[in-house]
């Protein structure tokens, strides 16, 4: 079976490695220790702290690993490197103009782990990238979004 190979940037890549350095070297521990003081207390049994802290004990080995299979699978992609010609791509940065309310917005397309619309990064799956990738400057971009079809005028791509 193929692995497929998860596109990310420099930032994401360099975020998803910090916070695995924290859950190995701040949550782990601690939540080790949480287990060795619940077990101190006598019957496991009815030892809600116990039971919290195997649970929060799950969680954190479970985010582990899919933080490690996410990073051995990223494909890293470094935006002020690319050369696409002032086509959207993943990475790059669009300042686009929405065609009904006149409102000019930018985004940098994005890995999905990665997006925080309320600082402009958009997943490379969103509806808005999906209608904006392989597009240029100048390219009208139709969104299927809930309301319907929106339209978006592309006014500059960077890759920055």
């Amino acid at each position: 079976m193929a692995v497929t190979q998860i596109p990310v940037t420099v930032k994401g890549a360099e975020q998803l490695k910090e916070e695995l350095l924290r859950l190995r070297s701040v949550d782990r521990p601690w939540v080790i220790q949480a287990i060795a003081e619940a077990r101190a207390q006598g019957d496991l049994s009815e030892n809600a702290e116990y039971e919290a802290a195997k649970e929060r004990q799950s969680f954190i080995e479970g985010r582990i690993a899919e933080v490690e299979a996410k990073l051995s699978n990223a494909m890293i992609i470094d935006p002020s490197t690319l050369h696409a010609d002032g086509r959207c791509v993943f990475g790059s940065t669009v300042r686009i103009e929405d065609l009904d309310s006149g409102n000019i917005i930018t985004y940098q397309i994005v890995g999905d782990d990665e997006a925080d619309i309320k600082n402009g990064k958009i997943s490379v799956s969103s509806p808005i990238s999906r209608g904006l990738i392989g597009k240029s400057e100048g390219d009208v971009a139709e969104v299927m979004a809930p309301g319907g079809v929106k339209e978006y005028e592309i006014l500059e791509v960077q890759y920055i």
